[in-house]
């Protein structure tokens, strides 16, 4: 789905994946992963027009984006009777969710970043606060919908209030 600018975030999330890799941290990458027929769009009584279908070319990463060999790779929106905002509604290839990866990491500090900050980002972060998680947003690493305005304004207030730390380089 397109979201205005989303680009722009692009050469920031490839700095921040290198110094990640750098400091041998892991990389996590989440992405819609809808099927065809989904109550999450609009023909099917959802929100949001056709985007990101399984097998598509509108389902894979931008093709500047830098992900490492080994990055972790999360789809989400796969059942096709409700709408999957955050990463912790992601699996992994071999179906371990997001929260079982992380665990089998040790891993206690996220840092959050992509599209869209209104939704999946605000999501995924308001998630893993409620799950024990100290979450960092990447906010220059970030872009949102804002189907109305404001609303990743908004979504920054939610997640700083819900204790989220905004961070940029």
């Amino acid at each position: 789905m397109p979201v205005p600018r989303g680009d722009k975030v692009v050469p920031v999330l490839n700095a921040y994946i290198r110094m990640f890799v750098k400091k041998q941290l892991p990389v996590f990458a989440s992405r819609d992963w809808h099927p065809k027929k989904t109550v999450h769009f609009k023909g099917f009584g959802g929100s949001w027009p056709v985007h990101c279908v399984q097998g598509t070319r509108g389902a894979a990463f931008h093709p500047g984006l830098k992900l490492p060999q080994d990055a972790v790779l999360l789809y989400k929106g796969m059942d096709p009777r409700k709408d999957s905002y955050s990463a912790f509604q992601a699996y992994d290839a071999d179906g371990r969710s997001f929260l079982r990866l992380l665990r089998s990491f040790g891993i206690g500090r996220l840092y959050v970043a992509g599209l869209a900050t209104d939704y999946c980002v605000k999501a995924s972060v308001l998630d893993a606060l409620k799950k024990g998680f100290k979450v960092s947003v990447l906010a220059d690493a970030i872009k949102g919908v804002d189907v109305h305005p404001g609303d990743s304004q908004k979504a920054l207030n939610a997640m700083a209030a819900a204790g989220a730390r905004m961070k940029s380089f």
